[in-house]
């Protein structure tokens, strides 16, 4: 990394001053200034986008490895339902055979419907309020336009 102190900031100062001149230094400068700028944000965008490369390979090996784990699972499962399904056909073959009938069972009706509550439908609760308690209450039934309500509300003897 280049060190600049402020002796060499001094003397780059200096000689700019000399070879530029005092009337163009400052837009020199604020150009130099605009050009660091982008160079910076030139610089944390590829260093972003590098971060983001190196997660996405990083997620790309969780993914295998959770998908190897996944699947080990699935076979030693699938195993253990082979297995006890053997032992189940070779326990119950012998109730078969003592029993002389192919199904020892009949079987269940099916389960009666569940309760479920009535939905709510507030536009059905707010129908069903009678008219005189929405006047008595002041709820508002009609919308009224800006003019209509100025000429509802106006005096009786004023002027139009």
């Amino acid at each position: 990394m280049i060190d600049f102190g402020f002796d060499k900031l001094a003397l780059i100062g200096a000689v700019a001053l000399i070879v530029i001149g005092p009337e163009k230094l400052p837009r020199v400068a604020r150009t130099i200034g605009h050009m660091l700028g982008k160079a910076q944000r030139y610089v944390a965008d590829v260093k972003a986008e590098v971060n983001r490369s190196i997660e996405l390979e990083e997620l790309k090996k969780m993914k295998t490895e959770f998908q190897d784990a996944a699947s080990g699972v699935q076979q030693e499962v699938q195993q253990a339902t082979r297995s006890f399904e053997n032992e189940w056909s070779s326990a119950t073959s012998g109730l078969d055979q003592s029993m002389g009938a192919t199904t020892p069972y009949e079987p269940l009706p099916p389960p009666p419907p569940s309760y479920r509550p009535p939905k709510k439908n507030w536009r059905l609760k707010r129908g069903a309020t009678p008219q005189w308690y929405k006047q008595r209450n002041g709820v508002r039934t009609k919308a009224l336009s800006g003019a209509a309500r100025v000429a509802r509300f106006r005096p009786p003897g004023a002027q139009r």
